[in-house]
């Protein structure tokens, strides 16, 4: 992607489902699990990069232990900060202790972090402060090992404010707004409501109290917890959380926004946000690896017991289409089919666009998200290259001539490398005023790959946002090829709608197909057109969520896709450009038709999956009309 955006978080749960012991023996090291919860978070890392966390949970500790450890980083490398303070103490318990420390029993009970409950969080911070004290995961502490909370996730809720509202009318006093504190509150306040009533059960069956605390961490309804906590949510999220006695979950909202896998056998259950990463760590097979279904939790018992239970009746499935196109690992083998299929998709429009002149065009790609999306445009071309080659075969009358043939079958797509990113310079582009002068060092070009003013130079992004690194270095950049023309291609849709469940995409002017709409509306003297939806917009605000429209759309509905594209390619074109331009977007039936089990698409279609997405639409477009850059949510 050109335009670097923040995105969704990473969540990883482990469950160890063997004593310590079998660890050492078999793997060589008690640290096994805190092992593969590194090797997950790192590789997970690019989901995360503001900072991380790590909470971890004892099984059975005695008394006047401790059994609950957390630590949070905002370091550059927070994982690898996180794990070498976490190493450390296993290093000086050695020190200190060099024949007990050959005792995994003996290292659970005196070492800080090694447990049986692991909960790894990275956080990327959609809004606000990016603070150690942002980061997950957050805990909710007490006495009673039943009524600890410590919950992580990948999430965010649309309606923070009901839910705000809706805990102080439950006699709660909440410090901040903030989405991850309301619903650790609101998980914690039916945590204590279900402790409360199992207490009250079992002294009245004359238990002791010692024994009610047994009795309790036994009988808990995790599921019956978070469905009542989950109620009022409006959102994409993975909400993964441990309770202090040893219990814990998974859960997923009922669209599937947000993505969620494991996998289990009888040494460990892992989840996390990505399968691709699940398979390499624990080195499994793609089919052992499950997708939490939406509105299901995975639900984790002390006692080792594993379900996957309904929580909130499922909708319509409409899993982020981005995590397809850009943010999730591409290794995954169906993203990696998804992704080379956008490209491919996109074959005939490019072809159409050069004139069918493969001769002349030279394909190239933006990196490091584009490659595949840019190799299954590349297989479409030695498709059509291969059929055009049956065809003027077929054509030749007796037999052909060596320079017939050879002049045949030398056609083929001219493939290069022509962008490259040299990632060691955007360290030093730290501010405003030196960022413009700056910015073209970060890309640079492989010069002799273009015939000066005879090619066409093709470039695949696999999105754009802004538009501002093309129009400020890299079309500039390509320039320098002095090719005859120039065609930027997308193998994303125009990105035209706020995202509210996880993606940093929340202001409506920062987005270049809305901007270059809104400057439509005014070139064809509709105008008038802007000042009513704002007022449509205001009015759908005043009604409850449930009830309100996406406005936003009759922005665009005067318009066709071809006419926001060549506006766009108008607003992004340099002014001392040389070369001609186009620029070439995929449409909504392409997308759909390589990711069809992931139709989640409110971004680029306006059709959001929750009614609270409806109205983060109309407060986007209406900050946009006064002047307010903050979020809608």
């Amino acid at each position: 992607m050109s335009d670097f955006i923040h995105h969704e978080c990473g969540v990883t749960l482990i469950r160890l489902l063997k004593p310590i012991d079998y660890y050492k023996t078999k793997y060589g090291s008690a640290r096994y699990g805190l092992h593969k919860l590194y090797q997950i978070m790192e590789k997970m890392i690019n989901r995360g990069q503001d900072g991380a966390g790590v909470a971890t949970i004892k099984l059975d500790a005695e008394p006047g232990t401790s059994y609950l450890n957390r630590l949070r980083s905002i370091n550059s490398r927070a994982t690898m900060d996180i794990f070498s303070k976490i190493n450390h103490n296993f290093s000086e318990a050695q020190k200190a202790n060099p024949n007990d420390y050959q005792n995994p029993d003996w290292q659970k009970q005196n070492i800080p972090f090694l447990g049986e409950l692991m909960l790894g969080h990275l956080r990327y911070g959609t809004f606000g402060k990016n603070g150690v004290e942002s980061c997950h995961p957050f805990k909710r502490q007490n006495n009673w090992m039943s009524r600890n909370l410590v919950v992580a996730g990948n999430f965010n809720l649309t309606n923070v404010d009901e839910l705000f509202q809706h805990l102080v009318e439950l006699g709660q006093h909440p410090v901040e707004k903030a989405d991850t504190v309301t619903v650790m509150e609101k998980i914690g306040h039916f945590l204590d409501k279900e402790n409360d009533k199992l207490f009250k059960k079992f002294k009245e069956q004359n238990d002791k109290n010692y024994e009610i605390s047994k009795l309790i961490q036994e009988h808990l309804d995790v599921a019956a917890i978070l469905r009542e906590s989950s109620k009022k949510w409006d959102g994409g999220y993975v909400m993964a959380g441990m309770i202090g006695h040893g219990d814990a979950f998974v859960l997923r909202d009922p669209n599937g926004i947000r993505p969620a896998f494991f996998y289990q056998d009888d040494e460990i259950l892992v989840a996390a946000s990505e399968r691709s990463v699940i398979q390499t760590v624990l080195n499994v097979p793609f089919e052992t690896v499950h997708e939490l279904k939406p509105g299901h939790a995975l639900i984790v018992k002390k006692n080792g017991t594993i379900k996957e239970e309904e929580i909130i009746e499922p909708a319509k499935k409409l899993s982020c289409s981005f995590e397809r196109i850009y943010f999730s690992r591409g290794n995954d083998a169906e993203i990696y089919r998804e992704r080379l299929q956008l490209g491919k998709n996109l074959t005939e429009h490019v072809l159409k666009t050069v004139n069918y002149d493969l001769n002349n065009t030279v394909f190239g790609y933006i990196p490091n998200t584009a490659e595949l999306a840019f190799n299954g445009l590349v297989e479409g071309l030695y498709d059509y290259t291969n059929q055009w080659k049956k065809n003027e075969l077929l054509k030749l009358k007796g037999a052909p001539t060596q320079a017939e043939l050879d002049k045949i079958l030398s056609v083929k797509p001219r493939v290069d490398k022509v962008v490259l990113k040299d990632a060691k310079q955007r360290t030093f582009i730290t501010n405003d005023e030196s960022r413009d002068s700056l910015v073209n060092l970060v890309y640079d070009i492989t010069y002799g790959t273009v015939h000066k003013g005879k090619d066409n130079l093709v470039v695949l992004d696999d999105s754009i946002v802004r538009g501002t690194t093309l129009k400020q270095s890299i079309i500039k950049i390509l320039d320098r090829l002095n090719p005859k023309k120039i065609i930027v291609v997308s193998s994303a849709p125009q990105i035209r709608y706020p995202d509210c469940y996880g993606i940093d995409m929340a202001v409506l002017g920062k987005f270049v197909a809305f901007e270059a709409t809104i400057g439509l509306l005014k070139d064809t003297g509709k105008g008038h057109l802007i000042q009513e939806i704002y007022e449509k917009a205001k009015a759908e605000l005043l009604k409850p969520k449930e009830e309100q429209v996406n406005v936003v759309k009759e922005i665009y509905a005067p318009f066709t896709d071809d006419e926001v594209t060549a506006k766009i390619a108008q607003l992004i074109k340099p002014s001392d450009l040389k070369a001609e331009f186009e620029l070439i977007y995929q449409d909504l039936d392409g997308l759909h038709a390589a990711c069809p089990n992931h139709l989640g698409d409110w971004y680029f279609s306006g059709n959001y999956p929750t009614p609270g997405g409806n109205k983060v639409s109309n407060q986007a477009f209406v900050n946009y009309m006064e002047g307010s850059n903050k979020r809608a949510y």
